[in-house]
C-alpha cells in the first residue's frame, strides 16, 4: 500500500512536470516558426545583415513579450476564477455546513463509495479541513498550489526567446551566399526535434506530429521568402 501511493504522488508530480515541458516546447516552436518566417522574408528583399538582424530582433522581443503577456493575462484569469471559487465556497461552509457536508458525501458517493463509506469519508475530510477537502472534490482544486501568472509569464518569455534565438543566429552569421540555407536547415531540423518532443510528451505517434510541424515551418518560410522577394523586386 505504501508503496502504491508513493508511486501516485510522483504520478501527479510527473504529469504536472510534463505539462510545462509541453507547453515549453509549444513555445519555443512558436520562437522558431515565427522568427523564421520574419528573416526569411526579409532575406527574400535584401542581404543586408543590419536588416536582418533588426527583423530578427525586433521579431524575438515582440513576439516573446507578446507570449509573455498574453500568458499572464490568461493565467491571472484562471487564478482569479479559482480564488473567487475557494472564496464562495469558504463562505458556505460557513453559512451552511450541514448542506455542503451532505454534498460532499453526495460527491464521494458519485466516485464508487458506498452512502456510509461516503459520509464517514466526508465527515472526516470536513473535520481534517473542509476548505481543502471541497476543493478537491468538489472544484477540483489544490488551494496550496494555484496557478502562478508570473511563472506561466516567464515560462513563455523565456521558451519563445530561446526558439528565436535559432534562425535569428542563422541569418546573420554565416557568409552572405550561405545565410539561407543554413537558416531553411536549421530551422527545419530544429522544427523536427520539437514535432517529435511534443509527440512523445503527448504519448502520442511522433511521425504525424514531425511532418505536421516541418510542413508548416517550411510553408511560412516559403510564403514569406515569396512576399519579401515580390517586395525586393517592386523596390518596396
Amino acid at each position: 500500500m505504501t508503496d502504491s501511493n508513493h508511486d501516485e504522488a510522483h504520478g501527479g508530480a510527473l504529469g504536472e512536470r510534463l505539462n510545462w515541458l509541453r507547453a515549453a516546447v509549444l513555445g519555443a516552436n512558436d520562437g522558431i516558426v515565427s522568427t523564421a518566417g520574419l528573416v526569411v522574408g526579409v532575406a527574400g528583399a535584401t542581404d543586408a545583415r543590419s536588416a536582418l538582424l533588426t527583423a530578427g530582433l525586433a521579431g524575438l522581443l515582440a513576439g516573446s513579450m507578446s507570449m509573455a503577456a498574453g500568458e499572464y493575462v490568461s493565467v491571472s484569469t484562471q487564478r482569479d476564477s479559482e480564488l473567487a471559487a475557494l472564496a464562495l465556497e469558504r463562505r458556505e461552509l460557513k453559512e451552511r455546513p450541514e448542506a455542503e457536508l451532505e454534498e460532499l458525501t453526495q460527491l464521494l458517493q458519485e466516485r464508487g463509495l458506498s452512502h456510509q463509506v461516503a459520509r464517514e469519508a466526508a465527515e472526516q475530510l470536513t473535520e481534517r479541513d473542509a476548505l481543502r477537502a471541497h476543493a478537491r472534490v468538489e472544484l477540483g482544486i489544490d488551494p496550496d498550489v494555484l496557478t502562478n501568472p508570473w511563472h506561466a509569464a516567464w515560462a513563455s518569455f523565456l521558451a519563445f526567446t530561446v526558439g528565436a534565438l535559432l534562425p535569428l543566429l542563422a541569418i546573420v552569421l554565416p557568409p552572405a551566399g550561405w545565410r539561407l540555407a543554413v537558416t531553411v536547415v536549421s530551422v527545419l531540423a530544429a522544427l523536427v526535434l520539437t514535432g517529435w518532443s511534443s509527440a512523445r510528451l503527448g504519448a502520442a505517434r511522433p511521425g504525424p506530429a514531425v511532418l505536421r510541424n516541418v510542413a508548416g515551418g517550411a510553408l511560412a518560410m516559403g510564403v514569406a521568402y515569396a512576399a519579401g522577394a515580390l517586395l525586393g523586386a517592386a523596390g518596396v
